[in-house]
């Protein structure tokens, strides 16, 4: 992947550059969902963290948990949400503006001082395009959005997941050269300067380079 593209998957819809990798490790609690699809979920992000070498934890010493991943059939369900809007700022205006797109997925990210992720909001409205996905790819698709602070652009065209000729979903080999770059120890946690993409290609490089 070239610098330029990698730049790409950075760069938001206002022209800024904002990389965030998460700070702390990765507490997830999930709602709205049978036990069998809770494991799918915390199975893509076990996967997800130990491909990226960053760790998880039963518990988040300040929060809790810091990844909470919510699946609806209707926006105005989280406004029920017991203590929601003391986590989620302007919640109301919030899922009135989703209702309104009829948007079916949000995220939310909340950074520690020195600008990491520390805590990740994932909404899901359950509509006819995200039913009739597979468990296992919905879930491996929300966890790769939330490893990282992409572009809100990043994965409008194309979807970090692609599949194989046998018909199994897997993460796009690119994605996860990526993913692994961005969390390499000699990385900063967060950039907001676009030259910070030349180092993430000259990572994915060096790892491509070693693998052979």
């Amino acid at each position: 992947m070239e610098a330029s593209e990698v730049e790409r998957y950075f760069t938001r819809s206002d022209g800024t550059y904002l990389f965030a990798r998460w700070g702390r490790p990765i507490a997830p609690i999930v709602f709205g969902v049978e036990d069998a699809t809770l494991g799918v979920v915390k199975g893509a992000l076990e996967a997800v963290c130990a491909m990226a070498g960053h760790e998880m934890a039963e518990t988040d010493p300040e929060l809790g948990t810091n990844v909470m991943i919510f699946f609806f059939r209707d926006w105005t369900e989280l406004l029920d949400v017991p203590d929601l809007d003391r986590l989620i700022d302007g919640l109301t205006p919030l899922v009135a503006r989703l209702s309104e797109a009829e948007a079916n997925q949000y995220r939310v990210f909340r950074f520690d001082r020195e600008g990491a992720i520390k805590a990740c909001f994932v909404f899901l409205r359950m509509d006819e395009v995200l039913s009739a996905q597979p468990a296992e790819t919905l879930a491996l698709n929300q966890v790769v959005q939330s490893i990282l602070l992409w572009s809100d652009l990043a994965f409008t065209d194309r979807s970090p997941l692609g599949r194989l000729e046998d018909g199994r979903v897997v993460l796009r080999p690119e994605i996860g050269a990526l993913i692994r770059a961005g969390y390499d120890p000699v990385m900063p946690a967060m950039s907001e300067d676009p030259s910070h993409a030349l180092r993430l290609a000259a990572r994915m490089q060096v790892a491509q380079g070693g693998a052979q």
